[in-house]
């Protein structure tokens, strides 16, 4: 019987519980009697298995949801999660702006605005209840379609929060969700964000790319937008070293610009260091040839753009550099890997083992890696990396995109392989009218624990751990884990 004829006749998504059924049905076939069914003469043996087959069906759904019924989260325990205080490993909370000043634009180094049109999962389409709940859970009542009174209510709710919490207005976010520190991944830290609530994690790629962007660029349409907004935050970083030009060799580069503005970074409150190449290139870093790199930048230091395959070996050099380098100085290295927005985006490109030839490499044996959105839907693939030195990974953007109970199912396997690897996140954004980062970190972090309180209650039924274990393991998810990753502990 089809995998698939389960999965829509019935609901049955988990694989134990579809071989439960196929083994259900061989053995109807093979094992029905006569006297289950009345007299044989009347029915056929194909007849006498199906008849079996769907009282066998009969009794397995029953049992299943029986099961079903004990399967939600203990409440006491997602009572103790509910009021954790959190550590978030992942988000982009908007600075706070003065009435007439200019946005914030510091949110993220690759805005996605400007790409050409692109889909969106259902969890994020504009309707989902759950931002509803978010809304109604924040400001008290629920945004409903611009223009209606529910809107009017929503936004001067909003506005009367905004006005009372000023500056403080971020802090006040966390505090409605239980968030004790957001590691805010932004271009330079805005007003509201202050620390220790909020520790700073900067962008990496603009390090990686130091040459002409012409022919990448080109690639794709979506390339189109994004190249151009790495080399012009490149042109920052130089800026802000005082640096009108490139050096003239790659070991200079490396030791006056890569090296220079990661210790500047750190100094200034940055605990990690972030990777967004999944939306340029493959994450697949092939072996580094430094004479190869050395000469590109030599080649191209001073005018023209390299091929594409020349640039490649550039960034695979390059990036080795940066995360030898955000090793050394204390900084954790975090990766992009999940599917990803964009009409020309690539999740084969973004896959999580396509970091292995990094996550391997000894060079790199004392930098801290965080597989930022777990690599979803490739959990599996996540969960054989988490077994490598100083990698984890965190739930952000899982806990608003995946169906809850996929979420929890992750969770389970995860905390049963590394418990001590699994990182809290939301990857909160703004997302538009009655859609603001607030909403969406609410929407995160609530699905969050619910999915952890139904993985932890699980485990508990099944005997695997206890009830204190299950909590110990919940504060290290949502708080512990996050501190050895990001040395949150060290001054």
């Amino acid at each position: 019987m089809p995998k698939g004829y389960w999965i829509a006749r019935m609901g049955v998504a988990d694989p134990e519980q579809y071989h439960a059924y196929v083994n259900c049905y061989h053995s109807a076939a093979y094992q029905a009697t006569p006297f289950a069914f009345g007299p044989s003469h009347h029915r056929s043996r194909p007849m006498r298995a199906h008849l079996a087959f769907v009282a066998c069906v009969a009794v397995a759904v029953a049992v299943a949801a029986c099961n079903n019924a004990d399967r939600g989260p203990d409440r006491e325990l997602l009572a103790v999660i509910d009021t954790i205080g959190a550590i978030d490993s992942h988000a982009h909370p908007m600075a706070v702006v003065a009435a007439g000043a200019p946005a914030d634009s510091d949110y993220d180094a690759l805005p996605l605005d400007a790409l050409p049109p692109f889909d969106v999962p259902l969890a994020l389409r504009p309707g989902n209840p759950t931002l509803g709940d978010a809304q109604k859970a924040l400001y008290g009542t629920v945004g409903g379609d611009s223009g209606s009174s529910q809107a009017k209510a929503f936004d001067q709710a909003h506005a009367d929060v905004m006005k009372q919490q000023g500056a403080h207005f971020p802090t006040w976010v966390l505090d409605q969700l239980h968030v004790s520190t957001m590691l805010a991944n932004r271009v330079a830290m805005g007003a509201g964000h202050v620390p220790p609530r909020f520790r700073w994690v900067t962008f990496a790629d603009p390090l990686m790319l130091p040459l002409d962007l012409t022919v990448e660029a080109a690639r794709t349409p979506d390339t189109k937008v994004l190249y151009p907004l790495e080399a012009k935050l490149r042109q920052r970083y130089l800026h802000d070293l005082g640096m009108a030009s490139l050096p003239p060799t790659l070991a200079q580069y490396e030791h006056d610009v890569v090296t220079a503005t990661l210790e500047k970074q750190h100094a200034a409150g940055a605990v990690a260091v972030k990777f967004e190449a999944a939306y340029l290139r493959s994450l697949d870093f092939g072996q580094p040839d430094a004479a190869a790199a050395t000469a590109t930048y030599a080649r191209y230091a001073h005018g023209g753009a390299p091929t594409h395959a020349e640039y490649t070996r550039l960034e695979d050099h390059l990036v080795r550099v940066i995360a030898r380098e955000a090793g050394r100085i204390g900084l954790a290295v975090q990766f992009h890997s999940a599917d990803g927005f964009g009409a020309y985006y690539s999740p084969a490109n973004a896959a999580p083992h396509n970091l292995e030839s990094l996550l391997i490499d000894p060079s790199l044996a004392k930098t801290r890696f965080i597989i930022v959105h777990g690599g979803w839907p490739l959990v599996n693939e996540t969960m054989s990396l988490m077994g490598k030195h100083g990698v984890y990974a965190d739930l952000s953007l899982m806990d608003q995109v995946a169906e809850p109970g996929a979420l929890a199912r992750t969770l389970r396997r995860w905390l049963g392989a590394w418990p001590d690897k699994v990182l809290f996140g939301t990857d909160a954004f703004e997302a538009g009218p009655r859609a603001g980062w607030e909403l969406s970190a609410w929407v995160a972090s609530h699905n969050a624990r619910v999915a952890l309180a139904e993985a932890l209650s699980g485990m508990v039924r099944d005997g695997e751990i206890d009830m204190a274990r299950a909590r110990q393991l919940a504060k290290m998810v949502l708080h512990d884990n996050a501190v050895a990753a990001y040395a949150l502990g060290k001054p």
